[in-house]
């Protein structure tokens, strides 16, 4: 998902950041509240390994209390409870590494405001545990690159100070979680690359991937597609890790009048399937060969697939919207990959959505789109 930022930091500050980064991994003091080994025998490599050849078909929602440092703040039991409820068993906590990371001055966090910020991770992590749902910690936004502005002040495919921020950062997580099984939580590097040379992302993939399996080899790691995650990347497959696409194709559907990307307040009101210039229509089929056939090639390599983001704005005609979400699914099911929502409250979600054309259920006071729900639970 890409969405407005918040102010750069300079250069200067960066390289701090990442040489603080360093010597936490080089041997510093650890990250606090570290967790012990919690299974005996523990749990092993080939665990992972056979979770990332065919990734369960977990499906729920993301939760964005840490996708930007300006707002970041307690995930919330209460959203647990709910997927729980619903028969949900997965969350992606998209993150602002500079939620925890001091912007200010050499070292990995900031104070206690990092202190915190990561104890609030850990909550969420047990949190997970506590109600049967799997948690899928993502960097939305890490050293050297995010999707939405504001541009990192060094680049994670170009610069070497930028890749070893973004390694000892991961080294530190996998350090930090080791012996919590992979059944129950995994790391996602890196939220929608761009449009790169898949040598170039397979470079810093699989520098990230040796520094979280030098701390922990039994850690379950999944890695967005390439152009945005929209196209899976066969270079990484010897690296026995799953990979994430995504669902908000045709962005006319998904993104119709969203702020954030330009020229959609002038698009027209869109159907599903959607008529595009011409005689063409964008429908199910072309989802099907488009958006599922390539990525079912990666798969038969041996590769595991889900879709870690999808859904519509809430200026999508309602009608259109099901309608397409209904076959997204379908596809889905039928391809065995799980997805979670963009997201579970707010404008893409079932909760609190904003939705026109919408009879919201009064629920534990705030505003449920029940039909939505259904369909979700339906697949």
């Amino acid at each position: 998902m890409r969405r407005s930022g918040t102010k750069p930091i300079n250069r200067r500050t960066f390289i701090s950041i990442a040489a603080g980064g360093l010597a936490v991994a080089a041997g510093a003091p650890r990250l606090a509240h570290a967790r012990p080994a919690e299974e005996s025998p523990g749990p092993s490599a080939s665990t992972a390994e056979s979770l990332a050849k065919k990734l369960p078909r977990w499906r729920g929602f993301n939760l964005l209390e840490k996708f930007t440092k300006d707002r970041s703040g307690p995930f919330i039991e209460r959203d647990f409870d709910w997927m729980a409820r619903w028969r949900f068993d997965f969350v992606r906590l998209p993150m602002d590494y500079r939620c925890w990371a001091d912007p200010e001055r050499p070292g990995l966090l900031d104070g206690e405001r990092g202190q915190k910020c990561l104890r609030e991770i850990d909550e969420a992590v047990e949190l997970g545990k506590r109600y049967g749902i799997h948690v899928d910690l993502n960097f939305h936004r890490g050293p050297g690159y995010c999707v939405n502005p504001p541009k990192e002040p060094l680049d994670l495919w170009k610069d070497e100070k930028a890749l070893e921020a973004f390694c000892a950062q991961w080294r530190s997580f996998a350090k930090r979680y080791k012996g919590i099984p992979s059944s129950r939580l995994s790391f996602d590097l890196i939220n929608e690359p761009g449009d790169l040379r898949p040598a170039d992302y397979s470079r810093v993939v699989r520098r990230a991937v040796e520094a979280i399996r030098a701390e922990d080899p039994a850690r379950l790691v999944i890695a967005d597609g390439i152009r945005w995650g929209r196209e899976p990347v066969a270079e990484l497959v010897d690296l026995k890790i799953g990979q994430s696409t995504r669902g908000y194709e045709p962005m006319r559907i998904s993104h119709h009048r969203a702020s954030w990307v330009g020229g959609s307040d002038s698009w027209p009101e869109p159907e599903w399937p959607l008529r595009e210039e011409g005689s063409k229509i964008f429908d199910v089929e072309r989802l099907r060969r488009e958006r599922i056939e390539p990525w079912k090639a990666l798969e038969a390599k041996g590769v595991g697939v889900h879709v870690g983001e999808w859904g519509a704005f809430n200026r999508t005609p309602r009608k259109a919207v099901l309608s397409w979400m209904r076959d997204c699914l379908s596809l889905w099911k039928e391809a065995g990959w799980g997805w979670a929502l963009w997201n579970l409250r707010g404008s893409f979600g079932i909760v609190d959505s904003g939705r026109a054309e919408t009879k919201y259920e009064d629920f534990e006071g705030h505003k449920l789109d029940r039909e939505m729900l259904e369909l979700l639970k339906e697949f």
